[in-house]
């Protein structure tokens, strides 16, 4: 279930910025739509983080030994 949410966010962040180069390119950097994306992709990659965090937390994640 974990490995299928942390595939989603990813797509979702490069999906947020590949739509960031493609506003970027039509409005020729005028626009706020590009902000917009590439926030989102921060905001994404920031969750990604600390969904990681948690999980390895609560044990979901296992650590490394030696």
């Amino acid at each position: 279930m974990l490995k299928i949410v942390v595939v989603l966010l990813l797509l979702a962040i490069v999906a947020s910025l590949f739509s960031g180069l493609v506003f970027l390119y039509r409005d020729r950097g005028t626009g706020e739509r590009t902000v917009r994306a590439l926030t989102l992709r921060i905001g994404l990659s920031i969750g990604l983080f600390l969904l990681l965090l948690a999980a390895f937390r609560f044990g979901l994640i296992p650590g490394y030994t030696q």
